[in-house]
């Protein structure tokens, strides 16, 4: 089977003929590529390139983000670039913009032939409704301005949501991609950043206009929150969302729990990077434990965050043998 098949099988609680999709869906920190340099990664191989060395699924991703590159940085990570409504016109101008739309086109065109073969699955990412105000705001002004700048918040996932609307129209009728992918991270190790109220008057009603314009098209919908997102997923399957990703471990996500409690609903990732350089042992512990989902369908095993520079190269390639002999066993095995 070619990977997309693998993936399009999963998601739709199939199972496929040979084994699960073995993915990962972010790429490694730089750190950890640095010391897999040092024991003998080649290096500067691309993503798609280093995925295929080790016989990965290649999952690329087409980025989405409604920020332009010349979009000014905050000045430190979680700083402000926008305070109120006049320095929002004033950002405008760098974002939504028509060079955003050229570059997501041209990078469809690029990966159509391979995708169309089924050689390569394809993520669509998407600013989500939390996420977005946030690289705004910066990280605790943008708590306040639930409060402060209602009418504002609004505006702003307005703008998004026409973007997005914007993006799917013009990608779609190059591509299909096989997932889309919210950025959100609106969860931390004890649960949700925001209440169930917030999350209905500020970001249900966006997910609820633009969700539609995606699943008219059979894709499964996802999003990305770190931390624990067990309570949240009420919340998302009300407005539509498929699936949650990466699913952390550290936080207490316990991914058959979810399973017996929102059987029909998708997952990615779930494997604890912690495990990772602790030796074979644990790994396969780690496998044993996800096993039952794995066998279950709508789950695609991989690492619930990006590798740590810890896991040597060693250790990584015994993760994917691993990875390997369970995805096998989970479409062999009843």
């Amino acid at each position: 089977m070619t990977p997309r098949e693998r993936f399009l099988k999963v998601l739709n609680f199939e199972k496929p003929d040979d084994r699960l999709p073995m993915v990962e869906w972010a790429p490694w920190w730089n750190k950890t590529i640095e010391r897999w340099n040092n024991e003998g990664l080649p290096v500067g191989m691309s993503w798609e390139e280093s995925l295929r060395y080790f016989e990965l699924d290649p999952l690329l991703m087409i980025n989405g983000s409604a920020k332009s590159p010349e979009c000014p940085k905050p000045p430190f990570h979680g700083a402000p670039i926008i305070v109120d409504e006049r320095s929002y016109e004033e950002i405008k101008q760098y974002l939504y913009t028509d060079s955003i739309i050229d570059a997501i086109k041209r990078a469809a065109m690029g990966l159509k032939e391979k995708h169309d073969k089924g050689e390569i699955i394809i993520r669509l990412w998407l600013d989500g409704y939390f996420w977005f105000p946030r690289t705004l705001f910066g990280i605790e002004n943008h708590f306040y301005a639930f409060y402060d700048y209602p009418e504002l918040m609004h505006r702003i996932n307005n703008d998004l949501t026409e973007f997005n609307i914007h993006v799917i129209e013009e990608l779609f009728s190059i591509l299909i991609p096989d997932m889309v992918g919210f950025a959100e991270d609106m969860s931390y190790n004890h649960g949700p950043m925001l209440s169930y109220k917030l999350f209905k008057e500020f970001l249900g009603p966006y997910y609820q206009r633009v969700i539609p314009c995606i699943k008219k098209y059979g894709v499964k919908v996802f999003v990305d929150s770190d931390g624990d997102v067990t309570t949240m997923i009420p919340w998302l399957r009300e407005v539509g969302v498929d699936g949650v990703y990466p699913l952390e471990k550290q936080a207490g996500v316990d991914i058959l729990k979810i399973r017996k409690q929102h059987p029909a609903f998708l997952m990615m990732g779930g494997y604890d990077k912690m495990v990772m350089s602790k030796g074979e042992k644990e790994m396969r512990a780690e496998f044993e434990r996800l096993l039952p989902v794995m066998k279950s369908g709508g789950y695609i095993p991989s690492v619930d965050h990006q590798t740590p520079p810890e896991v040597s190269l060693d250790d990584y390639k015994t993760y994917v043998a691993l990875f390997k002999e369970y995805a096998e066993r989970a479409v062999k095995e009843e």
